[in-house]
């Protein structure tokens, strides 16, 4: 399996709507993360454009991004883009 990292950009005029998916969508990663899928995740904590980072296990690129597809927020179009890149970490330990 290969790790990508995976930056979620939310729509900034729907902060109601991710408020109210939010319950949803992390139980939806807590269950990726239950069965090894995710490794982390969280949101960006700066005042830049608001988002979340990901570290995903998937086997190729096309995989990574199909099973984020039953992500709350991705079905409800709250994130505006999503990008998948396959990482390499060569420092540290990710468990």
């Amino acid at each position: 399996m290969t790790l990508f990292a995976v930056e979620y950009v939310y729509d900034i005029g729907r902060t109601g709507d991710l408020d109210q998916l939010r319950p949803q969508h992390r139980a939806f990663l807590s269950g990726l993360h239950d069965e090894g899928t995710l490794v982390a995740s969280g949101p960006w904590s700066d005042a830049a454009t608001p988002g979340a980072l990901l570290l995903v296990r998937a086997a190729d690129h096309d995989a990574v991004l199909k099973v984020l597809d039953a992500d709350p927020f991705h079905r409800a179009h709250l994130i505006v883009r999503r990008t998948a890149r396959a990482w390499n970490p060569v420092i540290g330990s990710l468990g």
